[in-house]
């Protein structure tokens, strides 16, 4: 049978066009903003393992980010509903770039104070929880439905090459010649980020409720639409609105807590430069950040089969296990070059449980509850990594990196097999038919 190659070829169709100016706008973006946040992410664990030589105190630098996640995460979700969501997506930039610039101040004195680390890790994360509801809420207004599952793959391409590239610099130019070049880096995109933003995107102003998309039937979701569209009350209100939604969609719930499980059990980076050294492989400290995500680009490179895929429940599933699977295999590697192709092989897992989870989520929610939804879907595969930090640390403080990264991979396993056995409507989630309708009246 002869191979066709559409089907390993990304499709780029969202790129195209003079009706995908708002979604190369967001596409530009995010590849300039997500190459520095990903290089700084590096320079910050480096620079905590340089001041302390804990895996303790690195491993507690995600409690520093857990709290604003959490509040900023939901409060950003009802403000993604509530006003226009290129306002928020834009002016969250500045704010990060100012707390890029602080870092950058501190990396610079002559004693670099490990307490700001903590602090103006919270505030990044305070203002970045704030901002991802509006762009993941943007994109189904942007992109017409049937180009969903391309446009997050190709969203993910974008991300994977920026976080593959990032991790390699933040890794080499955090040994030499220091951080302080990194967070300099970072500051720069954010500002190039906010001027794309402001020219590219157009405005998106809050949809009324439509009740729709309730996704599917039988698992109560669309009682839960019909109780709860139209609401505009006090913020708290307004959260329970979609905590109320998404415990009503075991399907999309199901999907939270596979991606929870993989994170907060099996979340390596922590745990990447004490294993280098482990390895007799400090110099690899930057190729072990960068590897995941070139198992990720490698699959989201050679994307086209993908949209063929409709039983995204059970994909999400194994591409979780595998996942945790993989990451168990790192900690068991006797060599530096076998770790950083087990972690390729978790990135590539982990990429195809992204794609599948974010086209799950787009296809199946009405827009006026994407921006909450979003918020609660920060918390699923956003809090896991700074929960799986501490947890990581925790547990290599007492046994040693290589027994916590198997561990936990063995956990993450264990954990998403449990959830995929207990939720049914997660093993049934099947995407419904590809359609010529638009749900991105912004582009036409």
């Amino acid at each position: 049978m002869p191979v066709s190659w559409s089907g390993l070829v990304p499709d780029v169709t969202p790129l195209r066009g003079p009706g995908a100016r708002g979604f190369r706008a967001v596409f530009t973006s995010r590849t300039v903003a997500y190459l520095g946040s990903q290089a700084a992410e590096v320079a910050l664990l480096v620079q905590a393992q340089r001041l302390t030589g804990s895996p303790l105190v690195v491993g507690t630098l995600g409690l520093a980010e857990l709290v604003p996640l959490i509040i900023f995460g939901l409060y950003g979700g009802v403000l993604a509903d509530r006003f226009d969501r290129r306002a928020l997506m834009r002016w969250c930039e500045p704010g990060l770039a100012a707390c890029a610039v602080l870092l950058l101040v501190n990396a610079l004195l002559p004693h670099p104070l490990l307490w700001p680390l903590y602090v103006i890790a919270g505030l990044m994360m305070a203002l970045a929880s704030l901002q991802r509801p509006a762009f993941e809420a943007a994109t189904p207004r942007i992109v017409p439905r049937p180009q969903l599952t391309a446009a997050a793959a190709v969203m993910s391409l974008s991300t994977n090459a920026s976080v593959l590239i990032g991790s390699s610099l933040g890794g080499v130019l955090a040994a030499s010649p220091g951080p302080w070049l990194v967070y300099a880096f970072d500051a720069a995109g954010f500002a190039i980020s906010f001027v794309l933003l402001s020219r590219g995107v157009p405005e998106l102003p809050p949809a009324a409720g439509d009740g729709d998309g309730s996704g599917q039937d039988g698992d109560g979701s669309g009682e839960v639409v019909k109780q709860t569209a139209g609401l505009n009350g006090p913020v708290l209100r307004e959260i329970l609105v979609g905590l109320t939604y998404a415990a009503g969609r075991k399907d999309l719930l199901g999907s939270y807590l596979a991606d929870l499980a993989a994170m907060i059990f099996a979340y390596p980076n922590a745990m990447l430069p004490f294993l280098a050294i482990e390895l007799h492989a400090s110099w690899s400290t930057g190729l072990m950040f960068a590897a995941p995500s070139a198992g990720a680009f490698a699959v989201s490179a050679t994307s086209g089969w993908m949209p063929r895929v409709r039983r995204h429940g059970r994909a999400i599933a194994l591409a979780a296990a595998g996942w945790g699977l993989a990451v168990a295999l790192v900690g068991l590697a006797p060599s530096v070059w076998l770790a950083l192709a087990f972690l390729a092989v978790a990135g590539g897992a982990d990429e195809c449980s992204a794609v599948f989870r974010d086209t799950m989520w787009k296809q199946s929610i009405p827009d006026h509850l994407r921006g909450r939804m979003a918020g609660i879907e920060l918390l699923s595969y956003a809090a896991g990594p700074p929960a799986g930090q501490l947890r990581s640390g925790a547990v290599a403080a007492v046994t040693g990196p290589r027994f916590s990264l198997t561990s936990g991979g063995l956990a993450c396993a264990a954990a998403v097999a449990a959830v995929y056995i207990t939720l049914p409507a997660l093993r049934r989630y099947t995407a419904p038919p590809s359609t010529d309708r638009s749900d991105a009246p912004e582009n036409r």
